[in-house]
C-alpha cells in the first residue's frame, strides 16, 4: 500500500467532542491499471475523494479497504481480490461498529458490485457514492469526452486524478498506453485480458491534472446530497407500508 494513503490522526476524545453525523470509508481495490499506474490507483482515488468530503462537509473520515473485488484482473501479476461475500460482511461489520452514525461508502472501484446491494439492504443507514451517473456528469465537467464505458479502466479519467493527486505515481509513457475496447459482453465470464493486452480500456493520452481537479470538486460536491439523504433516513420511518 502507498504509505501516503491518508489514515487518521484523532484521538478517540477529539472524536468524542465532534461528534459527526456521518462517516465517509474509502473502498478500493489492489488491482493491475496497465503500465503506467500504480495497483493502489483505484484505492487512491477514493481516498483522495473521501478526504476532500471529510474536509468540506465534516463527516468522520475512516481508514480505507485496500483490497476489493478484482477478480477480472486476475491475469496480471500484482492483482489480489477478496470475494463479494468478504466485501459485504466487512462493510456491514464497520457500519454496525458505528452504531447510530451513518456510513458513506467512497467507491473507487467499479467491479465492487455488491457495494451495491450491501446499501440497498441497508434500511438507510449506507450511501455509495458516487454512482455511474455522478461519474458520466463528473467527466463532463471536467471535460472529458470519453464515457464511462469507453475509458472503463487506467484511462484518461483515473490517469487524469492521479496526475493532480499523486503526479509522481504516474509512469512515463501513458501518452502512448490508449486501448480502446467498446465491446465487453463477457467481461464477466472471460475477465478484461480477453479484452485488452495491456489491461487499458480507455485514453490516458488525453489525461491532465486540471482534468483529475475539476472531477474531484465537482464530485465533492455533489457528495453533500447524499449525506443529506443519510440524515434524512436517521428521522424517518423505514418500516415497510
Amino acid at each position: 500500500m502507498d504509505e501516503r494513503i491518508p489514515l487518521p490522526a484523532t484521538t478517540g476524545p477529539e472524536e468524542a467532542e465532534r461528534a459527526a453525523p456521518a462517516a465517509v470509508l474509502p473502498v478500493g481495490s489492489l488491482e493491475q491499471h496497465g503500465p503506467h499506474l500504480p495497483l493502489t490507483t483505484d484505492t487512491l482515488i477514493a481516498c483522495a475523494l473521501a478526504s476532500a468530503i471529510a474536509a468540506a462537509h465534516g463527516p468522520r473520515a475512516l481508514p480505507p479497504l485496500t483490497f476489493g473485488c478484482s477478480h477480472e484482473h486476475a491475469a496480471w501479476p500484482g492483482t489480489v481480490s477478496v470475494s463479494a461475500t468478504t466485501l459485504h460482511a466487512v462493510v456491514t461489520d464497520i457500519a454496525d461498529s458505528l452504531g447510530d452514525t451513518p456510513l458513506m461508502l467512497v467507491n473507487g472501484h467499479g467491479g465492487n458490485h455488491v457495494l451495491a446491494n450491501t446499501v440497498q439492504q441497508s434500511g438507510g443507514r449506507m450511501a455509495l457514492f458516487p454512482s455511474a451517473g455522478e461519474w458520466e456528469a463528473a467527466r463532463v465537467a471536467a471535460g472529458i469526452t470519453l464515457t464511462n464505458d469507453q475509458d472503463m479502466h487506467a484511462g484518461e479519467l483515473e490517469t487524469s486524478v492521479l496526475l493532480h493527486t499523486h503526479p509522481d505515481l504516474v509512469r512515463p509513457g501513458y501518452e502512448k498506453a490508449d486501448h480502446r475496447a467498446d465491446e465487453r459482453d463477457h467481461m464477466g465470464t472471460l475477465g478484461l485480458a480477453a479484452y485488452t493486452d495491456n489491461g487499458v480500456v480507455g485514453a490516458p493520452s488525453r489525461a491532465d491534472a486540471a482534468k483529475g481537479r475539476l472531477l474531484l470538486a465537482f464530485l465533492t460536491d455533489r457528495a453533500a446530497g447524499h449525506l443529506a439523504a443519510l440524515e434524512q433516513a436517521r428521522h424517518q420511518d423505514r418500516r415497510p407500508r
